[in-house]
């Protein structure tokens, strides 16, 4: 009997456990659809790394809606990261399949997570990758691309992503990389930045490498031949519509 009230008591909890989750994650979601991201857990985290190393917390970001950005940086992202972002759910399977046959004979593996994905992480999540981890990852990439526009996806992927040591994010990266402003980034550093993203410590888009000016040269390359982001038509009734306001 007393068995039987313990596991009813249990199952009591565990329920409203699950409620609390689903309810909360989903709201958060919902919220970040129209709020911008300020802190994300990994500015977080790596403040506490720094204060441990015993150097100086560094966190430089701001915040910079998508039509202040250089329209050239999404296409460089797009052309560096996820090809087929605008086209798939949040899952690049064709990647997936590819990277899953690769990695039959590379030494060292390569993933296939998509800006999807890579916003779920950077808003919601840890770095630390983990089978727990990637499975909250799906959780959030189901979620984000279900309430918000790839538009917005893109809005805060570009706003939250680590860009160099302690700077995240377009704004403070064409600040303090290029002495300039998101939306005055020139095609160059935009496709240079891209380079910069699968090692943003490593890598550093003011000072790059003879590696990093290959990377570049790749990427403007294919930022040719994918199609535009976002499309044309989508551009055009925005800017009508805006127009319909102010008058």
């Amino acid at each position: 009997m007393h068995r039987q009230l313990l596991n009813k008591k249990l199952l009591r909890y565990m329920r409203s456990l699950l409620i609390f989750f689903f309810t909360s994650t989903i709201l958060a979601v919902i919220v970040y659809r129209f709020m911008p991201v300020y802190v994300t857990p990994l500015m977080i985290i790596r403040s506490v790394q720094q204060i441990f190393s015993g150097d100086k917390p560094t966190w430089k970001h701001t915040w910079v809606s998508f039509d202040q950005m250089s329209p050239h940086l999404p296409m460089a992202v797009i052309a560096s990261e996820d090809n087929r972002f605008a086209e798939h759910n949040g899952f690049d399977f064709i990647e997936i399949k590819k990277a899953m046959k690769e990695n039959e004979t590379r030494k060292r593996k390569r993933g296939a997570s998509t800006i999807s994905q890579q916003t779920a992480k950077n808003v919601f999540l840890w770095p630390q990758s983990s089978w727990v981890r990637k499975g909250f990852e799906v959780y959030f990439t189901f979620l984000i691309e279900l309430f918000w526009s790839k538009e917005r996806i893109m809005e805060v992927y570009l706003n939250s992503i680590e860009m160099g040591d302690g700077i995240y994010g377009a704004q403070a990266t064409a600040k303090i990389q290029f002495g300039t402003t998101a939306a005055k980034l020139t095609r160059r550093q935009c496709a240079l930045i891209a380079a910069t993203l699968p090692n943003p410590i490593r890598f550093n888009s003011a000072k790059p490498s003879s590696y990093m000016l290959k990377r570049q040269s790749q990427i403007l390359r294919l930022m040719n031949l994918i199609p535009k982001f976002p499309p044309e038509e989508k551009v055009v009734k925005k800017k009508k519509s805006k127009n319909k306001r102010s008058k």
